[in-house]
């Protein structure tokens, strides 16, 4: 089992390595074909987040009085939250597509099929790099006007470290866009579902809320055992806090993503070969 497992990861690298310069093609053409058709093109990419926090910190921040305890400035830690979990929800829900999208090509020419939900995910990684722009823009905006208690923002040594959660987060997205992509190719449905979830899963990860807030004990685990909190607030502990990174919730979130990955890609490398008949 052992020998198989290692076989198989050999194999995926040796292709992956192989078809690198083909993935960079898949994954440019994604975004182009994202803002092919807007007038404001990739700019979408700085505004759409903006709005968003706009519209929540309004929403969420002053009309329902919303409890602050716990966070630092609401509208940067509603826009690192919204952030982080629209990179989520975007990519699974492409990498979900992704078969069924390029279906004509895939009986045509010979490309390793895990390019398809892969490029898809660098697509949304790559709008999530050129939202980090944003979200700096955003900070030094709070942190100056002190608007929002944001001349409590502080910026040290360990907001360096934000690219290690983000890390973890692409290696988890990819393991859930493996196993998405080929369920939605056996059951259609699951595309239907997959949103339902995504929905609910905004309001069990502390998005718009602090989880110190939380009150009934099973309601807080329910949310703590979900890995894309221990992504969130390692991100919020480097950019927000300023803190050093939990290494408990660290090695928590790397042990779900890379346990996600295995599994996504055994998954997919098992039903490799009928994806092209149920297509």
């Amino acid at each position: 089992m052992k020998d198989k497992v290692e076989s198989e990861l050999t194999h995926f690298t040796d292709m992956f390595k192989k078809y690198r310069g083909l993935l960079l093609e898949l994954t440019r053409k994604d975004i182009k074909l994202k803002y092919r058709d807007s007038w404001l093109g990739i700019f979408w990419s700085f505004l759409q987040p903006l709005l968003t926090m706009a519209v929540l910190s309004v929403v969420f921040g002053n009309i329902l009085g919303g409890e602050r305890k716990g966070i630092v400035c609401y509208p940067v830690y509603l826009f690192s939250g919204r952030l982080l979990f629209e990179f989520f929800t975007s990519s699974t829900k492409k990498a979900l597509t992704s078969f069924r999208a390029n279906a004509a090509i895939m009986k045509k020419v010979y490309v390793p099929k895990y390019m398809y939900p892969l490029s898809s995910i660098f697509a949304n990684f790559v709008t999530l790099a050129i939202s980090l722009l944003c979200f700096i823009a955003v900070w030094i905006f709070f942190r100056l006007t002190g608007i929002s208690h944001g001349d409590q923002l502080t910026m040290n040594a360990y907001a360096l470290l934000f690219f290690i959660p983000l890390l973890i987060l692409l290696i988890f997205v990819i393991g859930v866009g493996f196993i998405l992509a080929v369920l939605q190719v056996y059951f259609r449905d699951i595309q239907y579902i997959w949103d339902v979830l995504c929905t609910l899963l905004f309001y069990l990860v502390p998005i718009i809320y602090s989880i110190s807030t939380i009150r009934q004990s099973w309601t807080e685990f329910l949310i703590k055992i979900n890995p894309l909190y221990s992504m969130m607030q390692l991100f919020r502990q480097c950019v927000l806090y300023c803190e050093p990174m939990s290494w408990k919730m660290l090695l928590y979130a790397l042990a779900w993503a890379l346990a996600t990955l295995f599994i996504g890609i055994w998954f997919f490398n098992k039903k490799s070969d009928d994806i092209i008949f149920h297509l």
